[in-house]
């Protein structure tokens, strides 16, 4: 097996692989499942890990909350890849694409915590936003918003994970 992989955005093709990946995350309580629809909406968020020969073997998506914060989604690699820098490169894309975009922070909610503390990540505690910003992201219908402001509503899914922030 050769170790060579890229990074580019995804495309519509890439959806059936990019939730094969994401199923076994799902299936051990670690992700969150989402309908196809779900990935097809925010396919412009998402990049995606390729081995040389075409394989997907890895996916994430950044998915901007604010005028200066995103938050990393759905970061996965096939098992088989694990420990080989994918989730490194794959992170490292989307906090590239996170400046390019002007943003200087990064939210994640993660069992992962060693991960994303080795790229920076930490443990954001009670932190929480300017009240003006916190008004205006309370509208938002979005469950990510709503795990980064760490409304009630979502508690259940988010029991046991931890609200990380990077500043870039």
């Amino acid at each position: 097996m050769s170790t060579a992989f890229r990074i580019r955005r995804a495309r519509t093709s890439d959806v059936a692989r990019i939730r094969e990946l994401v199923e076994p995350l799902v299936q051990r309580r670690i992700l969150l499942g989402k309908d196809a629809v779900v990935f097809y909406e925010s396919l412009q968020e998402f990049r995606v890990a390729e081995t040389d020969d075409g394989e997907l073997i890895g996916c994430g998506a950044l998915h901007v909350m604010w005028s200066d914060l995103a938050e990393v989604r759905t970061l996965a690699v096939s098992d088989d890849w694990l420990g080989k820098g994918i989730g490194h490169a794959l992170l490292g894309r989307l906090e590239d694409d996170a400046r390019e975009l002007g943003l200087s922070r990064l939210f994640c909610l993660t069992f992962e915590v060693g991960f994303f503390e080795r790229n920076g990540f930490v443990d954001m505690g009670d932190e929480t936003v300017d009240p003006a910003v916190y008004a205006e992201l309370v509208r938002s219908h979005d469950e990510g918003v709503a795990e980064f402001l760490d409304l009630a509503r979502v508690k259940p899914n988010t029991l046991g994970n931890t609200r990380m922030l990077k500043h870039l």
